[in-house]
């Protein structure tokens, strides 16, 4: 599957509500989850280096990529539940798991909320610690209809901008084109600006006391040039859950994935196989 063919083959029903996912490679069982306003497309670098020593499944959130878009709950009080029902419906006992951004915040609420287990724990520059939330989010969410009333051409211009700031090095057009895509349209466009309206410090407060309990492996992996969420919140993270390991990147931003997806691969493949 090409970069710019991306797509993920199977459906899952949550809620009522259409979720894409897909599987692939061989191994033992390991879940990706993505980010905000990221989807499953920018863990296709994960997924292929890590897909010849684990069965990897992915998934986009409730809001993203080719998921359901409707008017709904998008935020982290609806995604940890998912990601416990994905793994029932593929039948995976405490699988390896990697989460991103959001997406690490999700795996961390799984688990302390929902008593899902998981061998190891990767956590990618995860929204793990209060406070968080720029002030371009507030404004969103003060004024999230205007922003969904936007021009396409302007909210193109406003994704690209806010997206492209994730990284330290300037994205290649094509990979900033499939990011862009499934924001667009009046579909995209509202969703783009729903999933930020119901962002919220509450549902990282609601668990980041539990930390200390976590007894499972964890390793932290952050851009050392991440200017989205800042290396101190790593580790502050590190310090907060025992025994787990930080690795700072180099030369890379929030947005480590796509910018340095094989150092990645490198410390998740030992630290999973250790």
């Amino acid at each position: 599957m090409s970069d710019t063919d991306w797509n993920l083959r199977q459906t899952f029903t949550f809620q009522g509500r259409e979720v894409a996912c897909d599987v692939m490679g061989r191994g033992e069982p390991l879940v990706l989850v993505h980010g905000t306003p990221w989807s499953s497309f920018n863990l296709r670098h994960l997924a292929r280096g890590l897909a010849d020593s684990f069965r990897v499944h992915l998934f986009d959130l409730l809001g993203y990529g080719q998921s359901d878009k409707s008017d709904n709950d998008v935020s982290l009080g609806v995604q940890n539940r998912l990601l416990t029902a994905l793994i029932g419906f593929w039948g995976l006992e405490n699988p390896f798991v990697v989460g991103h951004d959001f997406g690490g915040t999700t795996v961390l609420r799984a688990h302390l909320l929902d008593k899902t287990d998981f061998r190891k724990i990767a956590l990618i520059d995860p929204v793990a610690v209060s406070p968080w939330g720029s002030p371009f989010f507030r404004h969103v969410r003060e004024h999230e209809a205007a922003f969904a009333g936007l021009p396409d051409y302007i909210h193109e211009a406003v994704v690209r901008a806010y997206v492209g700031s994730a990284a330290f090095s300037p994205l290649p057009e094509e990979t900033l084109a499939c990011i862009v895509a499934p924001w667009a349209g009046a579909r995209g466009r509202a969703a783009f600006y729903r999933q930020m309206a119901q962002a919220d410090s509450r549902y990282t407060d609601e668990v980041q006391d539990l930390y200390p309990s976590i007894q499972r492996p964890v390793l932290i992996l952050w851009g050392r040039e991440d200017t989205w969420i800042p290396p101190e919140k790593g580790r502050l993270l590190n310090r907060m859950i025992p025994g787990s390991t930080l690795v700072e990147l180099p030369g890379t931003g929030h947005l480590v994935i796509e910018e340095q997806p094989d150092a990645l691969v490198r410390e998740i493949k030992t630290f999973f196989h250790h």
